[in-house]
């Protein structure tokens, strides 16, 4: 299995995505989820603390308390299996990355998922109104409390990264190991002209988010009409284009030909992307993650990821 970055967390080259997991499934069902994705192979799972505050009713940790029901359900051996990566800076109650909010956040998402630490620890967005100095000295501080086992970072700028590892280097901290971007086949910008040079350049791991475009890269989303009324209807519309119709297209007459789902081809093709380790990619019931698991079986011909490539290079950014 790939290795995240510079660490030593060994990973399924997939993760299974807990977004869904207490907004769009319900616990059950996340279990479900979960012990299948396990049976075929697969051993990372990533949420975020977050998750979902956003659903009526909730008010964030949802995916986390799920997650970690169905840890404690397995016991030890189960948790020692799996690698948990979590999330923070924007749970409600925890919303930043003081070195107070930090330090609260982490013990937070640790009695949710009912675990003694955090295998990646992420900071979901940016927090400029506190020194990086002050975040990484927290974070770095919950490694060494044997809390945290590796850290990462989401959602900054390629200029606040270069700061974030600049910090880390002088002042002795833990060195970041993976790179969570908004990245697959109709988003390739600006991952692959200021991301990935950053990535390769500090050994960043990288588990690209919103693999399959909110569900636009399935195939099930061919009018305006056919997502109107879905839950992530907002952000389906952000990948909606007639370039990215032709994408579609492309990933479609590819699965054909290799007699899979839609979904596979676009998540092999993140796959075989250089410093991609794990694309991201969640499933709101039992019947979608076979089609995600099926991407690690497939190999993509030169032609065919010539044709993705050209395909996709002509999306608006």
């Amino acid at each position: 299995m790939p290795r995240i970055g510079s660490s030593d967390l060994d990973v399924y080259p997939l993760a299974l995505g807990g977004n869904t997991f207490g907004w769009t499934s319900d616990e059950s069902t996340s279990h479900d989820v979960l012990d299948a994705f396990v049976a075929a192979g697969g051993n990372f799972v990533d949420t975020a603390d977050v998750y979902s505050a956003w659903a009526p009713g909730n008010s964030g940790g949802e995916s986390e308390t799920i997650i970690g029901s169905w840890l404690a359900a397995g016991g030890a051996a189960r948790r020692d299996g799996i690698v948990i990566g979590t999330k923070l800076s924007q749970h409600p109650d925890y919303s930043g990355l003081s070195a107070s909010n930090v330090a609260a956040a982490a013990d937070a998402s640790l009695e949710r998922l009912q675990t003694d630490r955090i295998d990646l620890y992420s900071a979901h967005y940016d927090d400029e109104s506190v020194p990086l100095e002050e975040t990484l000295g927290a974070l770095d501080a919950l490694v060494r409390a044997g809390k945290v086992r590796q850290v990462g970072i989401s959602n900054y700028t390629p200029a606040r990264i270069r700061q974030w590892l600049a910090i880390a280097q002088r002042e002795g901290f833990q060195l970041p190991v993976a790179l969570q971007p908004h990245y697959n086949l109709v988003k390739r910008r600006p991952f692959e002209t200021e991301y990935a040079p950053v990535a390769e350049a500090f050994d960043l791991g990288v588990t690209p988010y919103w693999s399959l475009a909110a569900g636009f890269l399935t195939g099930k989303y061919r009018t305006r009409d056919d997502f109107a009324n879905a839950a992530r209807s907002g952000s389906v519309d952000g990948y909606f284009s007639d370039e990215g119709l032709a994408v579609v297209d492309a990933v479609s007459d590819i699965a054909e030909a290799h007699e899979v789902e839609l979904a596979t081809i676009a998540l092999a093709w993140l796959q075989a992307q250089p410093t991609v380790v794990a694309p991201i990619a969640s499933a709101r019931i039992l019947g979608q993650l076979p089609a995600l698991m099926a991407a690690d079986g497939v190999t993509l011909t030169a032609d065919e990821l010539s044709t993705l490539d050209a395909t996709s290079a002509r999306v608006p950014e």
